[in-house]
């Protein structure tokens, strides 16, 4: 028999043993649950997230909007088969954020830093503005992704709360992306899908992205290249057929310190040396004149050249250039729908290479009296082609291009520029232009009140400067029993107003007049109006005194412009006794006739006989918020006399 103190430790040991079995744990340290994989582990395309980094109040002190320092990252990973060209990233900022500085980006709409973006903005990638996939670069990040800094002021949001946008996205075409996804309270990211079956680029080279259409498009071409320097060639086109510019200004932002050493066909709106002289440019060039330098500035402004240097040996002899910064639309002049110019660039340090070849960022242009611009970021495009300069059949390539694409825009906030007034045969007033149509004094209810509704007018007063119109709007409304507003309301102020006629309108047809009045004192050379018409240009017939026409690719607008020999529009003139006559504003009119069978049901006089929508020189008009009304009272020799003078008064002139 076994002596049971011995078997005891033996039993003991053999529990042990099978327990350590049972319960490996109990055996083995204790390891930590793996991390979660990254987000952008399960996204096969296009990963995009903004980081909220931190933020802070900043003064002064106001309680009902504070304003706060923000910092956060925007990140751009390609995790997709395909390398990403020319990335761009929309940000939904919602918080009246001041966007002051941003890394390794610049706004694609063109604008300079600090900006505002409140209402939302889309990045572009500078310099860095292509992403290649981890396939091409065996998983190399630093050329797979970028990281964009962002630094501002946002309004109203403060500790604990974080200033989100309310969403992110990638607006690349052929992308669709899901669902932005927060993560925690300081993260957002969302994945964007290539599409299946993209746009294909028709053999054009898949290094470079195809061109795309705009309303203006300009382009950069490197046309010849050295080590410090190169040439380019900046070519301005409008595609637009109510597209124009008068007096173009174009302005962009150098990158790289690049400065203007001299140009052809077009000039600096300032000539300054002052950067170069005191700046690393100078430090870089010390045997440069820079005395012989044209603009060292950061941002230069460029306006094009008078037609009197168009073959200037030094300044012109370049195609398209000097015509006073004026661009017709192609409907006009195809020959006249382009501006050209060229400019030597000096280049800095690190990018003395022939290779190194940086377009300038964030464009802007605009012009005199013309529609606004927006303008993309410029985007590496196949070498443009341009005829031999030898004359010989052949095209000469530019080393590289970039195309900038600009298109109308229509800001909530711009003032018009010019105005319409409405009349007709059945009424003995005329509507004038609104109150302030172009804008009032910063405190016009010191001499006028800009909310109250336009007086009446007598329609011969509307070739009165309205300065001078005071006694006949207040005889006016004595004849007419009408009250008078203390104070009186204010003008338009605007440099060009239109009138818009109803003339007559019988059982198969109407017509209208249309007459131009520049106030201003500078005269419009080769000017165009169009009006649309929504349900009257099917029946439209002539212009009498104009050249027009039914817009192409349009259904509901007319297109006029002066016939040779009469395309000036005047400036204001004195009248004949400036003494005591007051100034005459230059005008042109004509007649337009249309039928009514091609527009059954048409009710001319209750609005369809009414423009909803007029421009001048691309700009479009304020227009009167009433229209004329029949008054049944008044007889047709009344209703016409007054509007027979005007008439006499402008053909007088």
């Amino acid at each position: 028999m076994a002596d049971p103190y011995k078997l005891h430790p033996i039993i003991f040991t053999f529990f042990l043993f099978s327990v350590s079995l049972l319960s490996p744990s109990l055996s083995q340290p204790l390891t930590p649950s793996p991390a979660p994989a990254p987000a952008s582990d399960s996204c096969n395309g296009i990963f995009l997230s903004y980081t909220y980094t931190t933020g802070y109040h900043i003064p002064p002190t106001d309680p009902t909007n504070q304003a706060y320092r923000f910092e956060s990252t925007l990140t751009v990973l390609n995790n997709g088969r395909h390398e990403l060209k020319s990335w761009r990233a929309f940000v939904a900022f919602q918080h009246k954020e001041l966007l002051v500085s941003a890394s390794n980006a610049v706004l694609a709409d063109g604008s300079s830093l600090p900006a505002e973006v409140g209402n939302g903005t889309v990045f572009a990638g500078f310099p860095t503005s292509d992403l290649k996939s981890a396939v091409e670069t065996a998983g190399d990040m630093t050329q797979m992704e970028v990281r964009v800094g962002l630094v501002g002021t946002q309004f109203g949001v403060g500790a604990p709360d974080v200033p989100m946008p309310l969403n992110i996205s990638l607006v690349n075409d052929g992308y669709s992306c899901h669902n932005a996804t927060n993560q925690g309270n300081n993260e957002m990211h969302v994945c964007c899908i290539q599409d299946t079956n993209p746009v294909s680029n028709d053999g054009e080279d898949d290094e470079l992205l195809p061109r795309q259409e705009g309303d203006l498009v300009i382009m950069y071409d490197v046309i010849r290249a050295y080590d410090d320097n190169y040439w380019a060639q900046v070519s301005i086109s409008n595609h637009n057929p109510l597209g124009r510019l008068d007096n173009w200004h174009l302005s962009f932002d150098w990158m790289k310190e690049e400065f203007i050493y001299t140009m052809k066909g077009a000039y600096p709106y300032v000539v300054d040396t002052t950067d170069c002289v005191f700046g690393r440019q100078g430090q870089q060039y010390k045997g440069m004149d820079f005395s012989q330098v044209l603009n060292c500035e950061r941002r230069p402004t460029i306006v094009d050249l008078p037609p009197t240097r168009a073959n200037d040996s030094i300044l012109g002899r370049i195609p398209f250039c000097c015509r006073n910064g004026t661009i017709l639309p192609p409907l006009m002049d195809p020959s006249k729908s382009k501006s050209s110019f060229q400019m030597q660039v000096y280049k800095m340090p690190p990018d003395l290479n022939r290779t190194e070849l940086v377009p300038p960022q964030n464009w802007k242009i605009n012009g005199t009296m013309n529609p606004d611009y927006e303008c993309g970021s410029p985007v590496r495009v196949s070498p443009s082609q341009f005829p031999d300069p030898s004359g010989l059949p052949s095209e000469t390539a530019a080393i590289a291009s970039w195309q900038v694409v600009c298109n109308i825009t229509q800001s909530k906030q711009a003032i018009p520029r010019c105005c319409v007034s409405y009349s007709a045969f059945f009424n003995d007033s005329a509507i004038p232009c609104n109150p302030c149509a172009c804008g009032c004094n910063r405190n016009p209810s010191q001499t006028c009140s800009a909310t109250e509704p336009t007086l009446l007018l007598r329609p011969d007063a509307l070739l009165i400067p309205f300065e001078n119109r005071t006694a006949d709007v207040l005889e006016w409304a004595k004849i007419k029993r009408r009250t008078v507003p203390n104070p009186l309301p204010c003008g338009d102020n605007c440099g060009v107003s239109i009138n818009w006629h109803l003339l007559s309108d019988y059982r198969g047809g109407w017509s209208a007049r249309i007459t131009i009045f520049n106030w201003g004192e500078t005269s419009f050379e080769d000017w165009f109006a169009a009006v649309q018409l929504d349900k009257a240009v099917a029946g439209f017939e002539e212009v009498y005194t104009f050249n027009g026409s039914v817009l192409p690719g349009s259904n509901d607008t007319i297109f006029m412009q002066a016939r040779p020999g009469l395309n000036y529009l005047l400036a204001e003139t004195d009248g004949a006794n400036p003494k005591k006559d007051p100034r005459v504003p230059g005008t042109q009119q004509s007649v337009i006739s249309f039928t009514k069978k091609s527009t059954p049901g048409i009710n001319v006089a209750k609005g369809d006989g009414f423009p909803s929508k007029v421009l001048f020189n691309g700009e479009e008009c304020a227009l009167p918020t009433i229209l004329p009304n029949r008054a049944p009272w008044i007889s047709a020799a009344t209703s016409i006399s007054g509007f027979l003078t005007l008439a006499f008064l402008l053909l007088m002139q």
